[in-house]
Parts: structure tokens; sequence; C-alpha cells
């Protein structure tokens, strides 16, 4: 039987460092870090997600700060907040809950947060610095799935590396943290050919392509680790619906371990998250 990574324990691990960091900051006569989450309109799921969030920093003892505008807030009005909220040295984590409506240039937007406090890391800078390995704010998911690997794999040189999903939030950025690892890594999607052979060869699968059910039992060599990034939501035949990822794991029992959707690879963005809030109030006070 494959072993299940347990990605909610993981991150509770995740968030107690955390949460002891920011406790130490404070003691040392510094101030908590400050997280602002801007939340454009009223999608559901943001919405859901945003309250997770904030919910986490509260419990680590970070301070958070909501900004909820209407949808039709204008793209100025948001890239001013912006930059109240760069200029603002009680903030050190800007995060802008995205999607973002129609009107709003989310590129355009993203791109005004300081790097510095940048704690999604899809800053340009922050991808720059990522693809050179020279520091920087890593996005939460990437990061979140090293930690998984981590739990299961000591010595990363030259195992080979299926990323399936070539997202900028997922993909790419995972196959550049691997490289660092020194793994071989090869950043595939659902167009590329004979998929199935390719994804074989892998010591580790990364499925980060938001296809229900893609990576079947037949495509993971026994032994392999699989990371199931994807989450979609889907209904069944009796009109229920539940969170599937991109593999089917009912068929991996001959992997050597695999993550769970729900509870696997999820947990572990908002306590990166908030991990990277730390981090860049650390940064800031010694800038």
């Amino acid at each position: 039987m494959a072993q299940i990574i347990d990605g909610k324990a993981l991150a509770a691990q995740v968030l107690a460092r955390t949460a002891q960091d920011v406790a130490d900051i404070v003691a040392s006569g510094g101030t908590a870090p400050g997280l602002a989450v801007i939340l454009v309109g009223n999608d559901p799921a943001s919405e859901v997600y945003v309250g997770r969030k904030i919910s986490q920093c509260r419990k680590a003892g970070i301070r958070s700060i909501e900004h909820r505008l209407p949808a039709d807030t204008p793209q100025e009005t948001v890239l001013g907040l912006i930059d109240e909220l760069n200029a603002d040295p009680a903030i050190h984590g800007i995060l802008v809950q995205l999607p973002l409506p129609k009107h709003i240039d989310a590129a355009l937007v993203l791109d005004r947060i300081d790097p510095g406090k940048d704690v999604d890391g899809f800053h340009p800078v922050n991808v720059g610095r990522l693809s050179t390995g020279t520091g920087g704010l890593v996005p939460c998911t990437p990061l979140g799935v090293m930690l998984l690997l981590d739990s299961v794999i000591d010595d990363y040189r030259g195992l080979n590396v299926v990323v399936i999903g070539k997202s900028n939030i997922v993909g790419k950025p995972v196959s550049m943290l691997l490289l660092e690892r020194e793994a071989t890594v090869t950043v595939t999607h659902i167009e590329t050919k004979d998929l199935p052979d390719v994804a074989r060869k892998a010591d580790i699968i990364v499925a980060a392509a938001g296809a229900p059910h893609l990576v079947r039992g037949y495509w993971v060599k026994p032994g392999a680790v699989v990371i199931d990034v994807g989450i979609t939501r889907v209904v069944d035949h009796d009109g229920n619906t539940r969170i599937v990822g991109d593999c089917a794991t009912h068929e991996l029992d001959h992997a050597k371990a695999v993550t769970p959707v729900p509870g696997g690879v999820g947990p572990m963005t908002i306590a990166c998250l908030l991990s990277n809030t730390v981090l860049a109030a650390k940064r800031a006070s010694h800038a």
C-alpha cells in the first residue's frame, strides 16, 4: 500500500513554527507581521478561501487586514490601495485574491505589489529570483509541494521528475525548485504526446493539470512518489458533488507515497502563505 502523505498534519507543523516565529518577533520588541488581503467582488470560492486565510492568520498571531471592494471598483482604485499598502511599514505581505473582475488587469495589479511584500510569489522580480536561484519569495503551492516531497524524499539528485502542467502558479515554479535540488525535470501538459509513457519513467510525478483523474494507475511506475495538486468539483451519478484531484488515487497502491485530495497540497498552500508573510517581515526588519 502507498503511504498517504498527510498534508493537514504537515501544515499544522508549519503553522506551529510560524506562530512561534511571530511570538519571538513580538517578544523581542518587534511588531507582529501584517498581511493585507484585497478581495474585489464576491466570488463564492474566493470568499471561502479568504476566510480560511484570515482564520489561520489569527491562530498564528499575524495581523490580518481585509480590504473588501465592490465588483465594480475601478482598476485605478485597486492600484491606489496597493500603493498605500506598499508604503505602510506595518504591512509586510500583500495578497490580491484571484480571480479579479474582468475589467481589471490582473497582471498589472500583481506587478504593482512591492516584490518584498509579494507573499504569493507572483511578481516578475520574485519569478526571476526563483529561476536564477537567488532568493525571493517562492509561490505558496510549489513551496508546499516541496515540503510534502521532503517528508518522504531525502535526496533528489538524479531522480526523474515529471511535472504535468505548465502554469506560472504551479508547474513552472515547482520545476525550478526541483532543478535546484539536482533532479532531472520534464515539464509536460495535457497536449504532450505519449504522456502516459513519459510519466511511467518518473520517480516523482507532480500532477497540476486541473484534469480530474487524468493520471491513472498504469501511468505510475512502482515506487514512485505522486503529488496531486489538482482540485476539481465533480458531480456524481446521484447528483452529489465531491472534490477530486488529477490522479486516480485508488489505482496507486503500487506507488511509494501519494497525496490525498482533499487534505494534501491544499492545507500546505495557506500554511506557506503565512510562513512567507513572516519571512517578508523578517527581511523588512533587516533592510
